[in-house]
């Protein structure tokens, strides 16, 4: 199986004739699957965006949603309109809805947006203020140590969700490609080829999932799990276990593009 690996897209960038030789690009590549690593879009187009990916690239789609998705909106209407919109798609496949989707005989795909959880780096000494604080209602009225425990709370739920979906592949298949868009380790947030600095990291990564997924592939030394993640628009690896590799994909806004093509065997 070909599967297309995309993230970070920001499709309400292009114009309908780029958005539409981008579709192009992706069929040309010959996946059997595309893998949709958020920020896809914001919340007024984002629906708008799935239906046009639907309609041009017939195949199925599996995605998560980026932090950009809610931007203009809050997270549970977001999830609530995308959750309703995909339930009529045959193709569009929204991974934390589905739970496990088997590839192969061989490998299961699990997937969720994750969130920066503000535990790795020194968010106590940075009031570092992303457009997400002012562009999501769920952080317009929060100060400094509010914002601190609604990240921690959307790290936790995060990393709740994919420990419960990761042991269920784990049961049914040797190899798990897990589909997010925060990297889920300080190793595999990278900056212009360098591990993100104190003052970014709490912003861009989430240690709640990253622990999970630790814990899970040490109880589990025969399996093996590949993680696909974007946000922070710089490429990298991290081997953080044997079993665990984290592949963070790059982007430019704009220009999207085809990460890479897997093979899943």
């Amino acid at each position: 199986m070909r599967a297309a690996w995309i993230t970070d897209p920001h499709l309400e960038h292009l114009r309908p004739d780029h958005l539409d030789a981008f579709c192009r690009d992706v069929s040309e590549v010959g996946p059997d699957v595309v893998l949709l690593g958020g920020d896809i879009a914001v919340a007024r187009n984002v629906v708008a965006m799935l239906s046009t990916l639907d309609d041009a690239l017939r195949r199925p789609i599996y995605f998560v949603l980026g932090n950009h998705d809610y931007y203009g909106s809050s997270i549970s209407d977001v999830r609530a309109k995308v959750g309703a919109f995909v339930s009529g798609s045959r193709a569009l496949r929204w991974l934390p809805a589905i739970g496990v989707a088997r590839l192969t005989e061989e490998t299961a795909l699990i997937g969720h947006g994750g969130w920066a959880d503000g535990r790795y780096g020194d968010y106590a000494n940075h009031d570092l203020m992303l457009s997400d604080y002012r562009l999501i209602d769920d952080f317009r009225t929060l100060d400094h140590a509010d914002r601190l425990r609604k990240l921690n709370a959307l790290g936790d739920e995060a990393a709740a969700r994919l420990a419960e979906t990761l042991e269920e592949a784990l049961r049914v298949s040797r190899r798990v490609v897990l589909l997010t868009h925060v990297p889920p380790f300080m190793e595999a947030c990278w900056h212009e080829g360098r591990i993100s600095t104190p003052e970014f990291l709490p912003h861009f990564s989430c240690k709640a999932v990253g622990d999970a997924l630790t814990s899970a592939m040490r109880s589990h030394p025969d399996n093996e799990l590949l993680v696909l993640c974007g946000h922070t628009h710089s490429a990298g690896e991290a081997r953080i276990l044997p079993n665990l590799l984290v592949r963070t994909g790059d982007a430019v806004y704009g220009q999207p593009r085809v990460q890479d093509v897997l093979t899943v065997e």
